[in-house]
């Protein structure tokens, strides 16, 4: 695991941001496409979740997504809803989710869905590849040019199955042995992106810092 470090060792988007660090950047090609979870990683955790309503994403995600989008990276969800096969939600309510999530989000390039349950054997649910790699390809990418942002040791897995990069972002659910096991943990979805693409995120601050000040002086 590449353990979070402190703002002295690695450049944030705030100065009281927390940070993660990861192998040397400049020997990785550039990440040009970003894979999310959903559950937990761009929204706050709703267990088999069929009710638009009760969609909530984390603080920022907006704002780093459509800093992604500005920047020409490409954004997409790759999520496990085993639910379908529980019989507990219908492929219905997860598309209706999905598309709430897209209107608080903004749209996302490539949406991918396992329905599958644990015990299907399909080779979509994660930690198995084949979410990445369906993704991937509808972006026209290789797998080595795509992250996975993720708060469970599937998403960490799926990604290094499928030759993605992978972060693991943590939440109270997240076993210690999936955040030993993670190969590069964040602390949030900032810290996470800024790791992957710092120049990125740190001109999305800069533009936030920039606009609040001129409404400021507007005000």
């Amino acid at each position: 695991m590449i353990p979070v470090t402190s703002p002295a060792t690695s450049s944030p988007t705030r100065p009281d941001a927390p940070a993660a660090t990861g192998p040397a950047p400049a020997a990785a090609p550039a990440v040009r496409a970003v894979l999310f979870d959903r559950d937990g990683t761009l929204v706050h955790d709703v267990p088999y979740n069929g009710d638009p309503a009760l969609v909530d994403p984390v603080d920022g995600a907006r704002e780093l997504l459509d800093a992604l989008r500005a920047a020409g990276v490409r954004v997409g969800l790759v999520s496990n809803q085993s639910g379908i096969a529980r019989g507990l939600l219908t492929r219905e309510q997860v598309d209706a989710v999905n598309a709430r999530l897209a209107e608080l989000l903004g749209p996302f390039d490539t949406v991918q869905v396992c329905p599958h349950g644990a015990d299907d054997g399909c080779a979509c649910r994660k930690p198995a590849p084949g979410m990445v790699l369906a993704a991937a390809a509808a972006l026209g990418l290789a797998p080595h040019e795509c992250a996975v942002v993720g708060d469970i040791g599937a998403d960490v897995g799926a990604a290094l199955a499928a030759g993605a990069r992978p972060v693991l972002v943590p939440t109270p659910v997240t076993r210690a042995q999936e955040v030993a096991a993670a190969p590069v943990v964040a602390p949030d979805l900032r810290a996470a992106l800024h790791h992957l693409l710092p120049e990125v995120v740190d001109a999305a601050a800069i533009e936030t810092t920039g606009r609040v000040r001129r409404d400021e002086v507007h005000a």
